[in-house]
């Protein structure tokens, strides 16, 4: 596969070609790994981009305009190779997909879908921009699946992880259904609180689920070690977690939308978080991953 390698100082990173997936992101002082393998046996996935749609649709369907389309989980960005790099310097690449006959076909829209990886000291800035090429609305949410490896020193144990939010909050989840829909059914986890603890079991019920978090700054901290990173996302209104439950990483997701409601009656328009977007018009939004 096709990689794209930025550094400086402080930071080496790689973003695979193909669906513009970071890949590593390496400390040039210690030279850890902060980005997930990708170890096909357990997820086969480094950093997903997702878009036009996050999670799953019901029945893997939406409506538009009384036609009905079919989507995968996470939508066409995701392992796409029809993306290309745009642009590269010393610490900047950008990549881009364009709409298609292909993507039509399951995506109604014209659109350009840009996102560049921007190294600045020991901090990436991934900047997404969404534009309208399309002679009426765009409809869309698109979000960032970054996984985090946990586990960077000897003796550690997941139990020894925690992500540390920079405010207390009352945070509940969202539970998913088993098709992967979101469920009335809500389950707390803080309660004026701003520290989540990871453990092995912490995901058997699948993602947590934040809708319109408080919070826009979260920290990967270990008891043993101190914080390992942070992720900023000032720019997004939902936040997913996620791992395999046991797995030796930790999913920290930057979300506008989210899967559908279990009783959506699948009109994209009235999607939970969808984005709506004005003819020639462009939109934008950025999350930062700093290494401690």
């Amino acid at each position: 596969m096709i990689k794209h390698t930025i550094e400086n100082e402080y930071l080496k990173i790689r973003v695979l070609e193909k669906g513009a997936e970071l890949c590593s992101i390496i400390n040039k002082k210690n030279n850890r790994e902060y980005i997930w393998q990708a170890d096909p046996e357990v997820w086969a996935s480094h950093a997903p981009n997702l878009f036009p749609i996050i999670g799953a649709l019901k029945n893997g369907k939406y409506v538009f305009k009384g036609e009905e389309y079919e989507l995968p989980k996470h939508g066409f960005i995701r392992h796409n190779e029809n993306i290309r790099l745009k642009e590269k310097s010393e610490t900047q690449l950008v990549f881009e997909l364009l709409y298609s006959e292909e993507t039509l076909k399951a995506y109604p829209f014209k659109f350009s879908f840009r996102i560049t990886f921007i190294l600045k000291e020991n901090s990436l800035e991934v900047d997404h921009q969404i534009i309208n090429l399309d002679t009426n609305s765009i409809y869309f949410s698109f979000g960032g699946h970054p996984a985090f490896n946990i586990q960077h020193f000897e003796n550690e144990e997941i139990e020894d992880y925690s992500l540390v939010f920079d405010q207390k909050m009352d945070l509940s989840t969202h539970l998913l259904n088993s098709e992967g829909l979101i469920s009335s059914k809500t389950e707390g986890i803080l309660d004026n609180e701003h520290k989540i603890r990871l453990n092995r079991n912490i995901f058997e019920k699948d993602a947590l689920i934040f809708k319109n978090i408080e919070s826009k700054k979260v920290d990967l901290v270990s008891a043993k070690n101190g914080k390992i990173l942070s992720v900023e996302y000032s720019d997004f209104r939902d936040l997913g977690i996620w791992a395999k439950p046991g797995a030796s990483y930790v999913c920290i997701e930057p979300w506008l939308g989210m899967a559908d409601l279990e009783d959506t009656d699948q009109n994209l328009k009235k999607k939970e978080g969808i984005l709506k977007l004005k003819a020639k018009n462009e939109f934008n939004a950025s999350y930062t991953i700093k290494i401690a």
